[in-house]
């Protein structure tokens, strides 16, 4: 995590905004769906969605190569899950983030061990914890669920 993060979101049209992360990074164009926007980009919850799955897989992908693992292809997949609070507004209730792991479960040495500790460095998804629930499962290349 870049501890001098910061992004400036500048009003383009309607309910376009051009993010700015800063020097040597492109910018992003986001939008609203419609009705409101014309989704001509992600949404902000496309782009929280891609926090958490972006964060966790590299979490994971560290707690793999600490042990000199390599998962091969990793995929994350993050589905929201909407609701309404007490004040009938629409909500991001839970989070579910399913990673697939290139390699079977067999042919990564210390996969228990990787399992049981790669949440704890993803600064994303432990922050966004506090406040939504994320449930994680983890596949391997096989298809066979080893966490969750």
């Amino acid at each position: 995590m870049s501890e001098n993060a910061s992004v400036t979101i500048t009003r383009q049209s309607g309910y376009q905004f051009l993010v700015d992360f800063g020097p040597d990074i492109a910018t992003l164009l986001v939008d609203e769906p419609a009705p409101l926007g014309g989704g001509a980009g992600p949404a902000p919850d496309h782009l929280l969605l891609a926090a958490v799955a972006n964060c966790l897989s590299a979490s994971l992908l560290f707690a793999l190569q600490k042990f000199k693992q390599d998962p091969g292809e990793l995929r994350a997949t993050a589905t929201p899950v909407v609701g309404r609070n007490e004040n009938k507004r629409l909500r991001i209730m839970a989070i579910n983030v399913k990673l697939e792991l290139g390699q079977a479960a067999a042919e990564i040495e210390h996969l228990d061990r990787v399992l049981a500790q790669f949440e704890e460095f993803c600064t994303v998804s432990m922050s966004v914890r506090q406040g939504i629930a994320i449930h994680i499962q983890v596949q391997d290349g096989k298809g066979a669920i080893v966490k969750g």
